[in-house]
């Protein structure tokens, strides 16, 4: 093992057994270990037969623990970090602290494993040829509906994590925004005892959430099929700005010569619209 490292060391995301050979050495072998929350980690270090000096690096003190933690580097110590669960720095800290070791010529050397991300990508039934990783989705309703506007019509699969609390008001905003038949899959304690992975369209994954509250429990990870080329078919502005006009349209005019209007207006397929417009029609059904 090289001295004056930083190892960026993956655990387990909920099985224990699922932490590599080569982390327990590393672990068991490193000066320092730097964690999220030292009493969780602490835990797991137990469990491994690992004893070691162990600081707390988390989003609050980031950049002045992250100083500490060069300074030791710089003295010749090396240092493990490692995160609550799954690889660090992904939503979790540690960028500000890699980037600095790279700066300042401190090796880096990773140490990989278990992925929440990676994991349920792998068993979506989605496609994982491209996607893209979104975090965590804002808190407050404004700004989440505002992002998934902005992604509505990008062909990637987007993979978010999500909270407990929040998962069913996601999916009925992503239902509004993305449209009810968009496939989706909600990974739900990946690798604990209540595992469990839901797969079909927004409509029905939103519908099962809602009517069980075991399935609003736990952690998440909520992955939505990118835009087909059905939804390619709809104006070079987006499928938001097509529900916006096909709301004020709808309001006069029947289906059929609404969809009939926006092709006319905005270019693509009437198809297209006719089944937007029976989709808004469905939503205001449910609302009423």
């Amino acid at each position: 093992m090289h001295e004056a490292t930083l190892y960026v060391v993956a655990t387990p995301i909920g099985n224990l057994r699922d932490i590599s050979e080569r982390a327990i050495e590393v672990l068991g072998r490193v000066d320092v270990i730097a964690a999220e929350d030292t009493r969780h980690s602490g835990q797991l270090l137990h469990k491994l037969g690992v004893s070691k000096p162990m600081f707390s690096y988390h989003e609050h003190n980031e950049q002045g623990r992250g100083r500490q933690l060069v300074e030791k580097l710089q003295a010749g110590q090396s240092i493990a970090l490692i995160s609550d669960a799954g690889t660090p720095l992904i939503s979790d800290p540690g960028y500000q602290l890699v980037r600095t070791c790279r700066l300042r010529g401190i090796p880096v050397v990773s140490v990989p494993g278990p992925s929440a991300l990676i994991a349920a990508l792998s068993v979506s039934g989605l496609p994982t040829d491209r996607f893209s990783f979104e975090g965590f989705l804002p808190r407050t309703p404004g700004k989440r509906r505002a992002l998934l506007e902005r992604l509505v019509d990008d062909s990637r699969t987007l993979v978010f994590y999500e909270s407990s609390h929040r998962i069913p008001h996601a999916l009925e905003d992503l239902r509004q925004i993305f449209g009810g038949d968009r496939e989706a899959a909600i990974a739900r304690e990946l690798t604990k005892r209540f595992e469990t992975l839901l797969a079909g369209t927004l409509d029905a994954l939103h519908a099962g959430v809602s009517q069980d509250v075991n399935q609003q429990k736990g952690e998440f990870v909520l992955m939505v099929a990118g835009r087909r080329d059905d939804d390619a078919s709809m104006p070079d502005l987006g499928r938001v700005e097509a529900r916006r006009l096909m709301r004020v349209l709808l309001d006069e005019l029947p289906a059929g010569k609404a969809a009939a209007i926006a092709a006319e207006l905005l270019g693509g397929r009437k198809k297209a619209y006719y089944r937007l417009a029976l989709e808004l029609k469905g939503d205001a059904g449910d609302r009423a």
